[in-house]
């Protein structure tokens, strides 16, 4: 199954880190990367442009755009993972071994096999 993560970065706790420790950060976030990759977990990986962000919605036919996210959680959305794990267990598992989990937080949503038919009832 699929599952798509995301990473959400945590300012006060990498402001809190030294430079030295943002390094290794990096570094570590990097390292898990290839090994997700290398053990099949991870199956794509985007980082994401913190700076520029525009949202777009429709209502009633009309068309809404403003700069910026829907919303913030404790951090700014920072990037994409898609994994494929067995279950929801062990796509938990997978989250809680990666540096960015430790870095901010990590959401993790089942992606659903959409057809014709349950596309139009998930709308």
């Amino acid at each position: 199954m699929q599952y798509l993560f995301l990473a959400y970065r945590d300012r006060q706790r990498l402001d809190a880190m030294s430079t030295s420790q943002r390094d290794t950060f990096g570094r570590a976030c990097l390292a898990n990367d290839e090994a997700l990759r290398e053990s099949g977990h991870l199956l794509a990986k985007e980082t994401l442009d913190r700076h520029n962000t525009t949202t777009v919605s429709v209502c009633n036919g009309k068309l809404f755009v403003s700069d910026g996210p829907i919303a913030e959680t404790t951090g700014p959305l920072n990037g994409l993972f898609l994994i494929d794990a067995r279950d929801l267990n062990e796509a938990i598992q997978v989250a809680a071994q990666m540096p960015q989990a430790h870095g901010g937080a990590i959401e993790v949503r089942p992606m659903l096999e959409l057809t014709l038919n349950t596309h139009k009832e998930n709308l």
